[in-house]
């Protein structure tokens, strides 16, 4: 939404260095780098000799590599999921433009929501009344939010 970060970038992305590609195709780099290491260790494998014992080092190599390649897909998927659903619940939340909150963080997820009914006591001089609420709640990483439905 900043005028002034959207005119940089697009001179950023102009420039000849960045031979015109947008910034997503850059922050994409590193993830596509760890998909082909296991590509490039299994060319390795079929160039080395089977009967050397490098061949078995080669093998080793390329199992921790799909493994590691595996673990960080998942966890990079799981993050982004975490993030996009905190950005969404964030975004539901009228509260947020009274009081400024920091919701949505890359160091924040959220870790559970749902729906609660809590029993409010109303107590006046000579009577005492219960009353049935529904609230809805989420329980992030690092702070509850308790909200009411609309």
């Amino acid at each position: 939404t900043n005028p002034a970060f959207k005119e940089v970038l697009s001179r950023i992305e102009s420039h000849k260095d960045c031979r015109n590609l947008p910034m997503i195709s850059f922050l994409i780099l590193p993830m596509q780098r760890v998909t082909r290491l296991p590509l490039l260790m299994d060319t390795i494998c079929q160039k080395t000799p089977k009967d050397s014992a490098k061949y078995e080092n080669c093998k080793q190599a390329l199992k921790e590599v799909s493994k590691l390649k595996e673990q960080l897909v998942q966890d990079g998927a799981g993050s982004a999921t975490k993030c996009r659903q905190g950005v969404l619940e964030g975004l539901k939340c009228d509260f947020l433009a009274l009081q400024p909150f920091p919701l949505v963080s890359s160091s924040r997820w959220l870790v559970k929501r749902g729906e609660l009914t809590t029993y409010v006591e109303d107590t006046g001089l000579f009577s005492k009344r219960t009353s049935k609420q529904q609230v809805y709640f989420f329980l992030f990483n690092d702070v509850l939010i308790i909200t009411k439905k609309k």
